[in-house]
């Protein structure tokens, strides 16, 4: 192995320790004991899904905590997390952790942010040369805008083949997003659970529809799209989701923009438990499951079948066509198609059904699926009524005639019309 490379690593690997030691701020100056605990003190985790691009996340970890005042570093939180909504407490006594204060940490560790914290100072140039060998020279960092200027010297270089070396890891500098605590503790055990709100989290439902020859049933899959970009993945985790608006405030200053990532969809066999939960509906689902970090998962919500369903056709008019005399043939105008069923036990639904896209598929003369059209619903209570829109009918078609109009009013108009459709299907 080349002796710079093994000594570059040397150095980046003492970087959790090394950050959290220089936090005087944070840990109340020398003499105050420290702690910290990462993911692999994980003994749970639960997860709870709003619509909102939110989710709940109770987080709990073994970590033996000495009495009295002392600073802990509490590493692998959500990138996304809501510092202000975070909650600390110990199971077995509840009120024995205070926290006194607290920090979030995310000025994450790079290569181009460890660079940034050295401008100005001196560095070490490994292999400075092209020349075959090991050489070291000092050099005085000067920028990094659009690369690397060094100081060797007199001279200035732009830029050099070799490899860059920092005396130390800079303050406030981190390898993971962390929560950095002052705590009172007069808890004797080794547990706490630790619950805070993250952005990056969402879920939808979507709604896959077999619709028979005859138009008249239908079968329903309903699936949970759930996509993770709060940064930060949850390993067998407890999830439940919320479906309703939960009302939440916003600052105008937050950015909402969410950040791609891979798509990945796995399926899931066992259907989601549905309960009613404040003003909202709760649905968990009945084993662990792990949600990766930029990953979307699938899992399934419900499914129904022999759904008796109506189609219908709707030839709907334009506002203006009732305000203003149209001296023209409006001829060949689209007729809507909608598909329209009731959501109640009588027809083998009856349940409360997530805003999402229902999607309808039908067979061909072949037996093949094909798709057919889709609508989005709102969060639909049971027993309500839900009509979608299929497109527009290719072989029927309408024309409207004006046949009279007056104006009564300044704002108030009368008119007639002759509407006619012609049906090409058989």
């Amino acid at each position: 192995m080349n002796p710079s490379i093994r000594l570059a690593i040397a150095i980046f690997s003492m970087a959790p320790g090394a950050a959290f030691g220089q936090e005087d701020a944070v840990t109340g100056g020398p003499g105050f004991r420290e702690a910290e605990t990462s993911r692999q003190d994980q003994t749970d985790v639960a997860v709870t899904v709003y619509n909102n691009n939110l989710a709940l996340v109770r987080d709990t970890r073994t970590v033996s905590l000495p009495r009295g005042e002392i600073s802990l570093l509490f590493m692998d939180v959500a990138q996304q997390i809501i510092p202000e909504t975070v909650s600390l407490r110990a199971p077995a006594q509840p009120e024995g952790i205070r926290i006194l204060e607290q920090n979030y940490e995310f000025d994450l560790m790079s290569p181009s942010k460890l660079m940034e914290k050295y401008v100005g100072q001196t560095v070490r140039l490994i292999n400075f040369s092209n020349e075959i060998g090991f050489t070291e020279i000092e050099a005085e960092l000067l920028s990094i805008h659009e690369g690397p200027i060094y100081r060797v010297g007199d001279e200035i270089f732009i830029g050099h083949p070799g490899t860059v070396v920092l005396p130390k890891v800079p303050e406030n500098l981190i390898a993971k997003p962390s929560l950095v605590w002052l705590l009172d503790n007069e808890v004797a055990g080794d547990n706490i659970e630790v619950t805070y709100l993250t952005r990056g989290l969402s879920w939808r439902a979507d709604y896959v529809i077999h619709l028979n020859r005859e138009e008249d049933e239908m079968d329903m899959n309903a699936w949970v799209t759930l996509n993770n970009q709060s940064g930060a993945p949850y390993v067998n985790a407890k999830l439940k989701l919320v479906a309703g608006d939960v009302n939440i405030v916003r600052d105008q200053f937050d950015d909402f923009r969410p950040r791609r990532g891979a798509m990945k969809a796995v399926a899931m066999a066992e259907a989601m438990v549905e309960e009613a939960f404040a003003e909202y509906h709760l649905y968990t689902l009945p084993r662990r499951t792990t949600i990766k970090e930029n990953q979307s998962k699938q899992v399934s919500l419900f499914s129904a079948s022999k759904i008796s369903v109506e189609k219908e056709y709707e030839f709907r008019g334009n506002m203006r066509y009732y305000s203003q005399k149209i001296p023209i043939v409006q001829s060949q105008e689209k007729v809507s198609v909608f598909l329209k069923f009731q959501n109640e036990e009588s027809n083998n639904l009856g349940i409360p059904l997530p805003a999402g896209i229902m999607r309808i598929y039908q067979e061909d003369s072949d037996g093949m699926l094909q798709f057919s059209g889709e609508d989005r619903i709102r969060h639909t209570p049971k027993d309500e009524k839900i009509r979608l829109r299929l497109g527009n009918a290719f072989d029927i078609v309408g024309e409207r005639v004006q046949t009279d109009f007056s104006q009564i009013a300044q704002r108030v108009t009368e008119s007639s019309f002759e509407v006619t459709l012609r049906n090409h299907k058989d």
